[in-house]
C-alpha cells in the first residue's frame, strides 16, 4: 500500500487513522490484537470505554551511529514493524494506573505520595510522571493506561525508550499538555519532543524544562528521536545535542532487515549499567581532556567530543586531530588508558564523519556493496573500541554475512541485544531459517529467548484512531 507521507517535523504530535498508516496486512494484523488486548484489559478493570485513545510506538533499528548520539555524532536510523500499544484514558484523581495487558501486571502511581514498586519496569512510568510533574505541575491530569507489546524486551532494539515515549505521549495527551505555555515555547516540533524525552531518561535539563532524576543511564536521544521522526520505508540521519535532522534516503524496496535477537538481555540496569555508562563516561573523559589541555582558552569550551574535534580540527574534520590525541594522552590513566581514549576516538571520527555520511550516499546511489563495507567498518570500531560485543552478537554478524548478506551488524546499547541483516526480500524466510539454525548450534543456551524476524523500514509514533 503507498500512503502518502508522514506530516512534517514541524508538527509535533501525529495522529493518524490505523488505515492510514500503511501497515502490511500481518503487521496490522498484530497491531489490531494488541490494541484489543488494552482495551480488554481496561475492560476486565471496570474503565468507562468513553474517552479512551490509542498509540502505536514501534522499536527502533541503529542502522549505523554506535554509542555516538550522547557525544553529539550522526546516526542513521529506522524503526521496526513491532512496537507498544497504549490506550488510556483520563481519570478524576491525581493518579495513574498502568496495566500491562500480556503480563496481566498493573500498578498504580500516586503522583503526592511517591512509591517504589518491586516491578522492575516501573522505574519508566515512575520517571515519565516525575518530569512531567516537575514541568508542567497542576496541568498533568490522572490516567488509566493499558498497553501490550510485541516487541522483544531488553533486545536493543528500544523497548524501554518506546515505553518512556508512550508513556509521555499518552500522559501529555490525555492531559493535553501541549497547550501549556512551557511546552509550547519549548518543544516546537517532533526533534525538540524526541530530545525532551531523551532528556527524562537520562535526568538532565531540556531548556528551561528543569531536569529530575532520569533511569540512570548516561544515554542521549537517539532512540526517542527515531522512533518519533521515522518515516516508513526510509532512513534517516540525524545529528545529535541538539537533535537536528540532516536528511533521509529512501530504503532500497527488493530488501528487508532481518533481525536475530541473540537471546542475551541487553540490561541497563544493576552491574549492566555501570558497563553501558563507561561508553559515555570515555566521551566525556575526552571532552574534559580537550577542554583542561587542547582547548584552554577557547570559548566557549566544547560541550561535546565533536565540538571537541570541531575545535580540535579549526574547521571540517578529515581526521582524527592530533591536538586532540594529546590531550587525550594528557589524562590518561588506569581506568582510561591511552590506548583506549585512542580507539574511542578514532571509532567516533570513523562512525561520525565518514561512515554514517558515506552509508546514506551508498544507499541512495544504489551501491549496495559499497554500504556493506562501511557497514563492516562501524562493527570492526565497536568491537573494538567500545567493548560492548559478546561472541554472541560477533557470531551473528559473521555468519550472517557467511550466509550472504551484503550487510550486517549488531546495533543497540551493547552487551547482548540483536543484530540486523540486509537480506533481499524474497530470500529473507529461508534466511531466517538458515541463520537460526546455524547460531543456536554454536549458543545453545540462547534458546529460550533468541528470536528472529523480517521488517522494513516503518512509521513512527502515532496516536491513532481505530475504526
Amino acid at each position: 500500500m503507498t500512503i502518502d507521507p508522514f506530516p512534517p517535523l514541524g508538527d509535533v504530535l501525529v495522529s493518524r487513522h490505523f488505515s492510514q498508516m500503511g501497515f502490511p496486512a500481518e503487521v496490522a494484523s498484530e497491531y489490531h490484537a494488541l490494541v484489543r488486548h488494552a482495551h480488554e484489559a481496561l475492560d476486565a478493570a471496570g474503565v468507562p470505554s468513553d474517552h479512551r485513545r490509542s498509540w502505536i510506538v514501534p522499536g527502533r533499528i541503529e542502522v549505523l551511529g554506535k554509542h555516538v548520539d550522547y557525544a553529539g555524532g550522526r546516526s542513521l536510523l529506522c524503526t521496526v514493524e513491532r512496537g507498544i500499544v497504549l490506550v488510556a484514558r483520563p481519570r478524576d484523581d491525581r493518579m495513574v494506573v498502568l496495566r500491562d495487558a500480556r503480563r496481566g501486571e498493573a500498578t498504580s502511581i500516586a503522583f503526592d505520595v511517591p512509591a517504589r514498586s518491586p516491578i522492575p519496569w516501573t522505574i519508566y512510568p515512575r520517571t515519565v510522571i516525575r518530569r512531567l510533574l516537575a514541568n508542567f505541575g497542576s496541568a498533568v491530569g490522572g490516567a488509566d493506561i493499558a498497553m501490550g507489546s510485541n516487541l522483544p524486551a531488553a533486545a536493543g532494539v528500544s523497548s524501554s525508550s518506546a515505553l518512556t515515549v508512550g508513556l509521555t505521549l499518552a500522559i501529555s495527551g490525555v492531559s493535553a499538555l501541549h497547550t501549556h505555555p512551557a511546552w509550547r515555547a519549548i518543544i516546537t516540533d517532533r526533534t525538540m519532543l524526541a530530545g525532551y524525552i531523551g532528556a527524562i531518561e537520562n535526568g538532565t535539563d531540556f531548556g528551561a524544562l528543569a531536569g529530575e532524576r532520569g533511569v540512570g543511564t548516561m544515554g542521549g536521544a537517539q532512540d526517542q528521536t527515531a522512533i518519533l521522526c521515522s518515516e516508513p520505508g526510509r532512513v534517516g540521519v540525524f545529528r545529535w545535542a541538539p537533535v537536528t535532522f540532516e536528511q533521509s534516503v529512501s530504503w532500497p524496496s527488493n530488501y528487508v532487515f532481518v533481525i536475530g535477537v541473540s537471546g542475551v538481555v541487553a540490561a541497563k540496569s544493576g552491574a549492566a549499567k555501570a558497563r553501558y555508562n563507561r561508553a559515555a563516561r570515555t566521551a566525556r573523559r575526552l571532552v574534559d581532556a580537550w577542554n583542561l589541555h587542547g582547548g584552554v582558552g577557547a570559548l566557549p569550551p566544547a560541550r561535546t567530543l565533536r565540538e571537541a574535534f570541531e575545535a580540535a580540527a579549526g574547521g571540517a574534520v578529515t581526521e582524527v586531530p592530533s591536538a586532540l590525541v594529546q590531550a587525550a594522552d594528557a589524562v590518561a590513566d588506569h581506568e582510561f588508558t591511552s590506548h583506549h581514549l585512542r580507539a574511542r576516538l578514532a571509532q567516533f571520527f570513523e562512525e561520525t564523519f565518514v561512515l554514517v555520511p558515506r552509508a546514506a550516499d551508498a544507499l541512495a546511489g544504489g551501491h549496495i556493496a559499497q554500504f556493506g563495507s562501511l557497514v563492516e567498518k562501524s562493527q570492526a570500531g565497536a568491537e573494538r573500541a567500545l567493548e560492548n560485543q559478546i561472541a554472541e552478537t560477533v557470531h551473528l554478524v559473521r555468519y550472517a554475512r557467511e550466509l550472504g548478506a551484503p550487510a550486517a551488524s549488531a546495533f543497540g546499547a551493547g552487551f547482548g541485544g540483536s543484530v540486523w541483516a540486509m537480506v533481499p526480500t524474497g530470500e529473507a524466510e529461508p534466511f531466517i531459517s538458515r541463520w537460526r539454525d546455524r547460531y543456536l548450534r554454536t549458543h545453545r543456551t540462547a534458546l529460550p529467548r533468541a528470536q528472529f524476524f523480517s521488517t522494513q523500514p516503518s512509521a513512527p509514533a502515532c496516536e491513532v484512531i481505530m475504526a
